[in-house]
């Protein structure tokens, strides 16, 4: 209890601007190792087997995000649960939270793994996959479902040690799976590469790295942990209710996020063939890891703002929401600098083309370009899920990547010249109006909490 006090005492009363670097670095780093899952298959892929397999692998990652949705859902909404109870000091439902988390976990991934595996085929036809880039693509993503339960499980209850503030031990525990999966892609990729089937090497690294974090989590939950402990293993209702009342926003950010890349892998496909397949691959994995960072930092700002909230502290809500988006913005140009200034070296990580690296090379500064604003965004929807608002969170998630992208992706391309430079449009223009509605929403909340 004592852990949890101190933990609860410095979110409620330490320096706002301090606590977003204590809390965002090992947060940034947990985040960007979880990145360098799918990044590090794409670059060893591309490099040591073709640019085929590298599209092949990109081709399959937007439907692995069925499996982000599942963890990001019960893990975000058991974070913000916990947080605000915290805050409240009621024991009893920090008590209930991982025995829900497990049960719900294990039922939802059982579904994606059977689903998965049954229609993998359909599923990388909605993308435009053919050919070879099939072929290639089917094994890999059915290995990845088959991995579902462990990978669920592990990033789930890894939101809960990070909704706790334990922002350290949840990023030393992702990092024990990411250095395994690096040290394992190139040696699975030489020793399938034999076989003609390199690029399923990468698939059975990641899910071996997956099932020894998932052990290594439940371990620490059964003997380490002191606060937040696995108890009876069943839904609990009421708990249940509050996990997905938050945790849908966050879910339908992955899940619309699957929908997004499928639908700009086939416009992609129709308007500029195999090759501006591999352009895009190349620019969703660096948007992707780019992302992440910025994603890390919202998970930083999460149990300040939930447990600020729960005790009702709103004044420190409001300067923790502005230390942040700060914090993000500046984060956001360590990546956006230098892939607005060598786009060419960004793309010859995964391409090995140079005629397709410079082909790409001013679309991938496009798509880029609204970037910088998206630190104000994401630190926007958090702040609404820690909350307990996220009805508005899944209003902004729900409009950045459905309502106002889709139409966009299949117009533009169609309007003058543009062709498949709309697929690299469309997320630009979204970003931007996204922005403005954002800013107006936060400051209404804020408008409110303050009365």
């Amino acid at each position: 209890m004592k852990e949890k006090s101190n933990t609860r005492t410095v979110l409620l009363t330490e320096n706002p601007y301090k606590l977003m670097i204590t809390l965002s670095l090992p947060a940034i780093i947990g985040m960007l190792v979880i990145g360098l899952y799918n990044f590090m298959d794409a670059v060893f892929v591309g490099q040591m087997v073709s640019s085929e397999a590298m599209t092949a692998v990109k081709i399959a990652y937007p439907f692995t995000l069925f499996n982000s949705g599942v963890s990001t859902l019960i893990g975000v909404g058991s974070a913000s649960v916990l947080s605000r109870a915290i805050g409240k000091k009621d024991q009893q439902t920090v008590d209930k939270i991982m025995g829900n988390l497990i049960a719900s976990v294990l039922i939802l991934s059982i579904i994606i793994m059977l689903g998965g595996m049954m229609f993998t085929r359909q599923l990388l036809l909605l993308a435009g996959a053919q050919g070879e880039i099939m072929q290639m693509a089917i094994p890999y993503l059915r290995i990845i479902f088959i991995g579902s339960i462990f990978v669920n499980f592990a990033q789930a209850a890894n939101m809960v040690m990070r909704g706790e503030g334990l922002l350290k031990r949840a990023m030393l525990i992702m990092g024990i799976g990411a250095i395994i999966n690096i040290i394992l892609d190139p040696i699975l990729i030489s020793i399938m590469k034999a076989n003609g089937t390199g690029v399923y090497g990468a698939a059975y690294a990641t899910v071996i790295a997956q099932i020894i974090q998932a052990v290594i989590t439940l371990w620490y939950f059964i003997k380490k942990s002191e606060n937040v402990c696995i108890h009876k293993i069943a839904i609990d209702g009421t708990i249940l209710k509050a996990v997905l009342g938050v945790g849908v926003s966050a879910m339908l950010m992955q899940v619309m996020m699957m929908v997004q890349q499928t639908i700009m892998y086939h416009v992609a496909q129709q308007y500029g063939g195999n090759e501006w397949q591999t352009i895009l691959g190349a620019s969703l994995s660096l948007q992707a890891f780019a992302f992440i960072p910025l994603w890390g930092i919202s998970q930083g700002f999460q149990p300040a703002a939930g447990t600020n909230y729960g005790a009702k502290e709103y004044v420190r809500v409001k300067s923790f929401t502005k230390a942040f988006v700060i914090g993000a913005t500046v984060l956001a140009l360590v990546f956006y600098i230098p892939i607005m200034c060598v786009p060419e070296k960004m793309l010859a990580l995964f391409i090995t083309n140079s005629d397709i690296v410079a082909m790409g090379a001013d679309s991938l500064r496009l798509f880029f370009s609204s970037y910088i604003t998206l630190g104000f965004m994401i630190m926007s929807i958090t702040l609404f899920q820690s909350i307990g608002k996220g009805g508005k969170a899944a209003m902004l998630t729900l409009l950045r990547q459905l309502v106002l992208f889709i139409p966009l992706v299949f117009i533009l391309p169609m309007i003058g010249n543009i062709g498949v430079q709309g697929v690299f449009l469309a997320p630009v223009i979204t970003d931007l109006g996204i922005l403005v509605l954002s800013i107006v929403v936060m400051g209404t909340e804020f408008r409110k909490m303050m009365k």
